[in-house]
């Protein structure tokens, strides 16, 4: 064996066979698998292994869109059988929430060049007679759908990446995993040890376990979950053709054609959990005793919908594990504490993800980034306070709602509180209902009672008007936003210019007071953050970014060291803060302060430390509603204390509380982008309107990549859309974000986020073009059909910025 090597994978499942293959076609020979028994032990061997390209997100999409076509090239390359079926899938909506889905997703399949398009009825019975289609508003069909052999895909893997030049060690469990002061990892195991700068755990069911070695706590909770094989089909038997697999997601079951019975599987409401104290180390091919009384109610739907599943017989039932994460999807990427620790675990859909998995993984290790933006899988997703209690409520709600549709806007109830701010009950008594930020609870909207809760769905819903209300009291009057969430850090010390001027790409406020936008640039040249930087002293900064993404920009802070004697702390925890805004909001402000908020003595984009109400806060003239207004951060024990005296000053001029939604909305009126919608690695300076703050003249992190992206042309261009109010009124929906934009017929882009402009009367969205400009007309996929729409020229709103700077 081997005493270095360039990466090590443990775990010899189809993920860890991905990364280590993806990881020789990237160049990388000298890597190593461990695997603590057999290849395919844990889930793999026993996975249904259906495969499907369409997701709701559309990067996950492009990546199972990968994974589905490398297969053949897989097989063709290895001589390794991956026991392939495509005979196509069906996907059958019953409710017009699921109709809406699939139309949704049909047009991001026009738009990205993939196979998946609505059939007739006839089609559909043509195609598999064993199925009664009656009640089915919607039916889709993906040719490529099916399912492959677990095994034959993993010893496939195994087998190209031998071929590349690594080696797969069986029979050798990890004994420890511990870092070294070079930054190398030393991994043991019993035959012996091997010294690498990277270490992958790909350990599937003990992930849990390989990552404790490192001193790693991973959010993943394993489930049992089954499924069952009928005996012989006369029909199927007597079949020339395989029968494509059915989707029936409002049924919350699957099925497909297993030799020439069926294999139905369902994730059931009664759902069991296993291994909650740790995976057992000796487990490897075993299986739980059937309790197939557990999924009942769902075999007799499927029974309703193709009733031979009814009449065969069952020839064998399969209960294995699965592991999951919080939210059903990868816990992917580096671990921001560990580096050169890689985690690829908790992966539900494996076989539909792998190849893509095992690309991105390989990309991200070999040359530092990847080439989608994979927040939605980052590691960095969580924190600590995923712990084992949330971890085990999310995912009970993760598997018994596995086939529920994700709405947009949704917040889901499971886990909840995990972390809360001194003012959340106050805010709960005034009717707030909440989302979650990081682990955060914040208000998105204000009921007027206590006890309110979002309806979800495509179309608008019932927290839209009470949103609107709020937008219009602050454009009219004034706003208290709640910003308690934005990501807050410190940076002091007689390094602190040298250090920010070395991480982001603006040039830092040289005058105590002064604050500056500044992107952070990402490896390939992209926006990886956006900040906003305020010089508070010679040698004192703070730093304001992304609550959600905080423990991902960690990673790229790690980058550039601290000069000596210089500190960067996050104060997020300890730190609360409103944004109190509108036209009306300096003399409101006014009431609680003696200091001078005019614009003469505080003008847009200057800070300054002032007292409110008794209360010492920091305070910036900065406002992501796009209006006259100020960011005031205090201690997190002053919050209530704070929050009280604005909203008792604000009822004498209109005022009151605005949540998290209004504030979308508010920034979609004046254009702003956000990050991990608009702004994200994927996208170049010069694409998103940001290549002004990009100070080429001056040495920051990733400088090269940027300075060459932007020497280039813009790929597509981020642009304002306003879409058609009689259309927008007909279908009861505005674009949320993900919707293809078409133009005489072609796909030219995508909507990044969308909403209703209440101030402006406006249904409006942003979102990246191609070959389009203002005036130009186009069509937006809403709920899968086409709206009607115009590129504006400008913000609808104070598009001079004179009531931002009044």
């Amino acid at each position: 064996m081997r005493t270095h090597a360039q990466a090590v994978v443990i775990g010899g499942g189809v993920i860890g066979c991905s990364i280590l293959y993806h990881l020789t076609k990237s160049g990388w020979s000298d890597v190593i698998l461990l695997e603590r028994d057999e290849l395919t032990s844990g889930s793999t061997w026993h996975a249904a292994a259906n495969i499907h390209g369409l997701h709701d997100n559309t990067n996950i999409s492009r990546i199972q869109h990968y994974t589905m076509q490398l297969y053949r090239d897989l097989e063709q390359e290895t001589g390794q059988s991956c026991g392939i079926f495509q005979p196509g899938s069906l996907y059958l909506a019953q409710s017009e929430a699921r109709e809406h889905q699939l139309r949704l997703q049909a047009a991001k399949a026009k738009l990205y060049g993939m196979n998946y398009h609505e059939i007739s009825r006839t089609e559909a019975e043509r195609l598999h007679p064993l199925v009664d289609f009656d009640g089915i508003r919607c039916i889709m069909y993906e040719p490529d759908g099916g399912n492959v052999d677990p095994s034959g895909v993993t010893n496939a893997y195994a087998l190209g990446a031998r071929a590349g030049g690594a080696e797969i060690i069986r029979f050798t469990p990890v004994t420890a995993t511990e870092a070294q002061p070079d930054g190398t990892w030393i991994v043991r195991t019993e035959k012996g040890d091997i010294r690498t700068p990277w270490v992958i755990n790909a350990a599937g069911l003990w992930a849990r376990e390989v990552a404790a070695m490192a001193g790693i706590t991973l959010p993943l909770q394993p489930t049992e979950h089954q499924y069952f094989v009928t005996e012989t089909i006369p029909q199927i038997a007597a079949m020339t053709r395989r029968l494509p697999s059915v989707a029936d997601r409002d049924g919350e079951y699957y099925l497909r054609q297993e030799g020439q019975g069926l294999l139905v599987g369902a994730y059931e409401r009664d759902m069991r959990f296993w291994a909650e104290d740790g995976t057992p180390p000796d487990f490897g091919h075993e299986l739980f005793a059937d309790d197939l009384d557990r999924i009942e109610e769902n075999m007799l739907r499927a029974i309703d919908r193709v009733p031979a599943v009814g009449e065969a017989g069952i020839k064998r039932v399969i209960n294995g594990p699965m592991i999951w994460s919080p939210d059903a999807n990868v816990l992917f990427g580096p671990v921001p504490e560990r580096p050169g620790y890689f985690a690829c675990c908790g992966i539900i859909p494996g076989f539909s993800q792998s190849g893509g998995m095992g690309k991105l993984a390989a990309e991200w290790i070999t040359t530092g980034e990847t080439g989608l933006d994979m927040f939605a899988w980052d590691v960095a997703r969580f924190g600590a306070w995923a712990g084992k209690e949330f971890t085990r409520a999310r995912v009970a709600d993760q598997y018994a709602h596995r086939f529920a549709i994700h709405f947009p806007n949704e917040e889901r109830s499971a886990g909840r509180p995990a972390r809360t701010r001194p003012a959340h009950d106050m805010q709960r008594e005034m009717g707030a209902v909440f989302g979650l930020n990081y682990g955060w609870e914040h208000p998105l909207w204000f009921a007027d009672a206590p006890g309110a809760r979002d309806t979800n769905g495509f179309t608008r819903q019932n927290w839209w008007e009470p949103v609107g209300a709020e937008a219009r009291m602050l454009r009219d009057h004034a706003g208290i936003i709640d910003i308690s969430n934005f990501a807050k850090y410190r940076v002091a010390g007689p390094g602190a210019e040298e250090w920010l001027n070395a991480l982001f790409a603006n040039r830092m406020p040289r005058a105590v007071g002064r604050s500056c936008l500044t992107p952070l640039i990402g490896k390939r040249g992209g926006i990886a953050g956006d900040f906003t930087v305020t010089r508070l002293a010679e040698d004192e900064f703070w730093i304001i970014g992304s609550g959600m993404a905080e423990r991902y920009h960690s990673r790229f802070f790690a980058m550039v060291p601290l000069p000596d004697g210089t500190t960067c702390q996050s104060l997020t925890d300890t730190t609360c803060g409103f944004n109190v805004a509108g036209p009306k909001s300096r003399e409101m402000l006014a009431r609680l302060t003696n200091a001078s908020l005019e614009t003469a003595d505080f003008p847009f984009m200057r800070s300054n430390r002032i007292e409110l109400a008794g209360v010492e806060c920091l305070a910036l003239r900065v406002s992501f509603t796009g209006d006259l207004g100020w960011e005031l951060h205090c201690a997190a024990e002053d919050q209530t204390r704070l929050y009280t005296a604005l909203l008792e000053a604000g009822r004498a001029f209109g005022a009151g509380p605005v949540g998290s939604r209004a504030l979308m909305s508010l920034r979609l009126e004046k254009g702003y982008g956000s990050w991990g919608r608009e702004y994200s690695p994927e996208y170049w300076p010069q694409e998103v309107g940001l290549e002004r703050l990009v100070k080429l003249d001056k040495d920051f992190l990733h400088r090269a990549a940027v300075a060459e992206v932007m020497a280039r042309d813009a790929r597509e261009t981020l642009v304002m859309l306003a879409l058609d109010e009689g259309d927008v009124t007909a279908s009861g929906a505005d674009a949320t974000g993900g919707e293809p934009i078409f133009k005489d017929g072609q796909g030219i882009g995508r909507v990044t986020s969308g909403g209703y402009g209440y101030h402006v009367g406006m249904s409006l969205a942003l979102g990246f073009v191609k070959d389009a400009g203002p005036g130009d007309a186009v069509e937006i996929m809403v709920l899968g059909r086409p709206h009607r729409a115009r590129i504006l020229e400008r913000p609808p709103f104070d598009p001079d910025g004179k009531r931002l700077r009044a």
